[in-house]
């Protein structure tokens, strides 16, 4: 089980009320739909000592429902299921090789801003909340082998999200997202390494 600090459990609990109170708020709305999503995560890790990091491939997937405001706009909170971090390559002064993958897996809460501007065409943007699930160094030279390092990684993470899609009228539909991290996720003792997620997504969906 994963464990919170008071001051990020605060912060989930703050962040997902408000979720509560917008959907609840949306919920009578003329036009409301739910839908399903997923793609692939091309993640990465940002922040100090980071040369030595490059994109880690994963997955997303998960639901979502849409609140329509007007015609051109609707509030989109979702819930997703999603695999972050980023592969890793360095080598130490003797020549001895070290590469691998952090693989940071979370559950995602986005609350979305969704504008239609033609044609089934739209722009999104807004705020993320994500709980960490698991997080290992999975690790292949000089030896392989597997580390958990969620000791190390705070519990909450919280991000940004814009993106653009298009939505066809019998329910199918494609996004491109990029995810880009609001506060550093690292936690180790007395070292700030300002480590940042950042990720661009690629998603097919179904609107019902």
């Amino acid at each position: 089980m994963f464990a919170l600090d008071n001051q990020n459990l605060y912060s989930m609990k703050k962040f997902i009320f408000l979720s509560l109170l917008v959907v609840l708020a949306l919920s009578s709305c003329a036009t409301t739909h739910y839908g399903i999503r997923g793609g692939v995560n091309l993640a990465n890790i940002n922040g100090d000592d980071t040369d030595n990091l490059s994109t880690r491939t994963g997955i997303f997937f998960g639901g979502f429902g849409e609140f329509g405001v007007t015609d051109m706009f609707a509030i989109q909170p979702e819930v997703l299921f999603s695999q972050q971090g980023a592969e890793y390559e360095d080598s130490e002064s003797g020549g001895e090789f070290f590469d691998g993958r952090f693989k940071l897996d979370y559950l995602n809460v986005p609350v979305l801003a969704k504008v239609y501007v033609a044609d089934g065409l739209f722009f999104e943007a807004g705020p993320q909340i994500g709980i960490l699930l698991s997080a290992k160094d999975e690790y292949d030279s000089p030896f392989s082998g597997e580390d958990d390092i969620k000791d190390f990684i705070k519990s909450t993470d919280f991000s940004g999200n814009v993106g653009l899609g298009y939505q066809l009228d019998m329910g199918l539909n494609f996004n491109a997202r990029y995810n880009f991290g609001l506060s550093s996720f690292d936690d180790f003792e007395g070292i700030d390494e300002n480590l940042k997620n950042g990720v661009i997504s690629i998603g097919v969906g179904f609107r019902f």
